[in-house]
């Protein structure tokens, strides 16, 4: 088979009210029924709201509250058009395929309807073999017949018809901005006389030996009796064969299957297990010895399996994967689409994000039920990288009632679309999980089960076409579907999703017993630089989603002003409002994390909701902003999922002169058995240590264990913010460190932050900004503090605008008289749709610098040289 991509064609769109595409002409006037616009050039694959922005149709619907200005488009019928030329060689068919239509569609080839087409998950596949044996050239058209009507997040999941991303229809971190469009590959496809259809792919590996399964499935396009043959090699990832064979394929046969056995396979690994080798894997179909079609797949050998927790109750579900016999602590984060218009997003895009997972220390990503599925590209990277994905099928809850639908048309488009995300998706070595959907439950809340007919279907088309995965029938999965505080009944649960504050937060998040949490989180806002991007100047000061109506319209969920009013009293600078707000959802993340590792292996992981954020969002809960800036919980969380941690576990934030402050010291440990260096202190904002405790410890093999009390009085020098930093290192690898800030008063208890400056900062570089590879630059600096305040949560900013940016250090303090080196890289913004206008310009170089805050001083650090 050979394929022609139709992505980059002359693509034209052109709008229209309903139904006037199929008329054409008044029935009354016979006059041309011209459409709402002209002809516009069209992005495939894409989304029209792009298009219709870049030919000022239609004002940005990401600044302020201008998306409410673009949903006509939903209500209008779209229609696309290119022309098609006929292949020199057609074969023995020419098919037209669609790997993404989204929604509704009629396809035509000049004025033949070639068919129709419901659904955005599944290929829509034409014949054009009799067309192109009579013309040249043929004009493609595809009309898009409007958006169906489906429930955003409020509504009755019973009554979805459906297989629509439902984001897009209102969330609480997204608005109503419903894509329509071509969104994922166009493509010719010609066959010669027998073509491969589908592939299952699965890797083990048993007593050291690595075990490739492979089957196969082909169509036949044209009668012969030529002798047909398939060949199977494999090559491991230095190039070398080490398997082929060549077999025969019955003359009427449709499907093949095989094994190969694999001696000492380089094992895949998880992220922050080892490293990813794949085996680039060709499957090859001859006819009378010619080539008539082939597929190339990399796959990776790994062993995985599933295992109740240890000491969890006999009638939990398995919780624990086992990768290549070891129990891995699931350190995970949910993905949403990256985009509303998700047609746009490009393959550096997807490559940011999984990096950003990778550097995070995260293993494990859930591809969230409400969203999509993702392209093939994003799945391609998480098998180079190591992320483990966990993958829902499309359905979700509605809060009205969140009972999956039993429709029949709906249970028909579910078939369709999972079937189709199996045949594909199973054939990733990444891939570990499959469920049912989002937070899918009763009447009385209750998580649904494989009693529900609904979930049961999907169960078997799992078992069906990828037994070896592991099936959810959703997530949670519970009994019980949120957090609570009665015992033994948590075990796959959700939520919080909002700081509960100084005191409550620790106590519900300390005493859990949950076995697993695959989704909470805490809010704050996305950093000021970004707020400017899409707040025009009149609704830049800061508020509240009460009296803004913008600013309802970009975080009526995720109001954290009153939040952080209570913690910093009243904030007046968009900058430092910011800041303060990232600062309480760092800390927030930070415990939840820390107090889940804390029960490993009875708690067997956690999945942050969420990375990433599909549009600007005021405040959300993501640790990604929409335009990749990183935000300071995801920091604080990447440090909570290193290798080798430590932790403090404690109850409040604020301890008055004279009480006592207790807390207990753990260490967690992802690698193998190490000796530990450890200390704990307690600093006064000036830096002064008044207490201190060192201890050398073993550090247990993938295990977390208490290594002692860190108890002490509070003295007047604690006065107004002290910290407790604990700092480890393996013996003989370099300190690392965790720092917490308390307060000795109980209202407004970090409102002394706002009254410091950082004045002693200062910067020098160790190497100037120098190309890496691939467009990537970086630099080396070393900051010192040497004022006589600590200067609070320092990091990198890159402000010529066009990079992002991992920096090895961030959103961490400096006290007096110490300095850090921070390794900074900087990657050029390659993202698509509204995102294009982000890139940097020819020639152009990254420029970094840094500041601390939150404060009310001068944050913009010095960057003389020092000597």
């Amino acid at each position: 088979m050979k394929i022609v991509s139709l992505n980059h064609q002359a693509w034209q769109l052109k709008g229209f009210w309903p139904w006037v595409p199929l008329q054409g002409r008044s029935m009354e006037t016979a006059s041309e029924l011209m459409g709402v616009t002209d002809w516009l050039p069209a992005t495939v694959p894409g989304g029209v709201h792009f298009d219709l922005f870049r030919a000022g149709l239609i004002p940005h619907p990401y600044v302020d509250a201008q998306s409410l200005a673009c949903e006509w488009v939903e209500n209008r019928w779209w229609l696309y058009r290119t022309t098609l030329e006929r292949p020199a060689d057609c074969g023995d068919r020419v098919e037209l395929y669609f790997r993404g239509l989204d929604y509704e569609a009629n396809i035509y080839a000049d004025d033949v309807l070639l068919g129709e087409h419901r659904g955005m998950f599944h290929p829509a596949v034409f014949d054009l073999s009799a067309i192109f044996a009579t013309r040249d050239r043929v004009e493609l058209r595809v009309l898009l017949r409007g958006v169906p009507p489906e429930m955003g997040q409020i509504g009755r999941t019973s009554l979805t018809s459906t297989q629509k991303s439902r984001f897009g229809y209102k969330w609480d971190f997204s608005t109503r901005l419903v894509n329509i469009g071509l969104w994922d590959d166009v493509q010719l496809r010609v066959h010669r006389c027998c073509s491969i259809t589908t592939l299952a792919i699965d890797t083990d590996v048993v007593d050291g030996c690595g075990e490739l399964n492979v089957g196969m499935e082909f169509a036949h396009f044209a009668v012969t009796d030529a002798r047909a043959e398939w060949e199977i090699t494999l090559r491991d990832p230095d190039g070398r064969e080490v398997a082929a064979e060549r077999l025969d394929v019955e003359r009427d046969g449709t499907a093949l299957r095989r094994s190969l056995l694999i001696a000492h396979p380089q094992l895949w690994q998880p992220n922050g297990c080892g490293a990813q080798p794949l085996y680039a894997l060709r499957l090859a179909l001859y006819v009378d010895g010619e080539l008539v079609d082939e597929r190339e797949r990399r796959v990776g050998f790994r062993r995985l399996r599933y295992e109740q927790n240890p000491g969890g109750p006999a009638d939990a579900l398995p919780y624990t994967f086992v990768v290549n016999g070891r129990r891995l602590y699931v350190q995970g984060v949910n993905l949403t689409p990256l985009d509303h218009l998700y047609g746009n997003v490009t393959t550096g895009h997807y490559e940011w994000i999984v990096r950003s997972m990778v550097a995070a220390n995260v293993n494990l990503v859930r591809v969230w039920g409400g969203g999509v599925i993702e392209q093939e590209r994003f799945y391609d990277l998480c098998d180079r990288h190591g992320i483990l994905v966990w993958q829902e099928f499309i359905q979700s809850s509605s809060g009205v009632d969140n009972i999956p639908s039993q429709r029949p048309e709906f249970l028909a488009l579910l078939r369709q679309s999972a079937e189709a995300a199996l045949h594909e998706r199973r054939n990733h070595t990444c891939l570990a999980v499959w469920s049912g959907g989002n937070e899918l439950m009763d009447a009385n809340n209750v998580p649904s089960t494989l009693a529900d007919p609904n979930l049961a279907m999907l169960r078997d088309l799992v078992q069906r076409h990828d037994p070896t995965r592991l099936f959810l029938p959703t997530s949670a999965s519970g009994p019980v579907e949120h957090m609570t505080t009665r015992k033994g009944v948590m075990h796959d649960v959700h939520g919080h999703w909002k700081y509960a504050g100084p005191i409550d937060h620790y106590a519900i998040y300390g005493e859990s017993d949950s076995l697993f949490h695959s989704e909470f989180g805490v809010d704050g806002c996305a950093d000021a630089r970004a707020l400017r991007k899409f707040l025009t100047p009149p609704h830049q000061q800061p508020t509240d989603v009460k009296r803004s109506l913008v600013w309802r319209h970009r975080a009526e969920w995720w109001d954290t002003a009153q939040r952080d009013r209570d913690f910093f009293g009243p904030v007046d600078d968009l900058r430092t409002f910011a800041d303060c707000s990232q600062w309480i959802q760092a800390e927030g993340l930070r415990f939840i994390l820390e107090a889940n590792r804390r029960r490993q292996p009875r708690n067997s992981g956690s999945i942050i909701w969420q990375l990433n954020e599909p549009w600007p969002n005021i405040s959300c809960t993501s640790l990604v902003d929409y335009y990749g800036e990183k935000k300071m919980a995801y920091y604080w969380a990447r440090k909570a999922f290193a290798p080798l941690h430590a932790s403090l576990d404690y109850r409040r934030l604020s301890y008055g002169v004279g009480e006592e402050f207790v807390g207990s010291v753990h260490l967690h440990n992802s690698g193998g058995a190490c000796e530990v260096e450890l200390c704990a202190e307690l600093l006064t904002f000036g830096g002064v240590v008044l207490a201190q405790r060192n201890w050398r410890v073993p550090a247990q093999e993938n295990a977390s264990a208490m290594v002692d009390r860190f108890a002490f009085k509070i003295v007047p020098e604690c006065t107004e913010l002290f910290f407790v930093r604990l700092r480890w290192n393996e013996v003989g690898a370099p300190m690392q460190e965790n720092t917490y800030v308390f307060s000795t008063s109980t209202r407004e208890p970090y409102a002394a932050a706002l009254r410091t400056t950082a004045h002693g900062l200062v910067v020098r570089a160790t190497s100037g900004m120098q190309p890496e590879s691939h467009g990537v630059f970086v630099a080396e600096y070393v900051i010192g503090n040497r004022g006589t305040e600590t200067a609070l949560f320092v990091r990198a900013e890159e402000t010529a605008g066009g990079w992002w940016v991992e920096a090895g250090w961030d959103f961490e303090p400096i006290f007096p008289g110490e300095e850090r080196r921070v390794v900074v890289r900087c990657w050029p913004k390659c993202a698509g749709g509204f995102l294009e206008t982000e890139r940097p310009r020819a020639g152009e170089v990254p420029v970094v610098t840094f500041r601390a805050g939150p404060t009310s001083g001068p944050t913009i650090a010095n960057f003389a040289a020092v000597t």
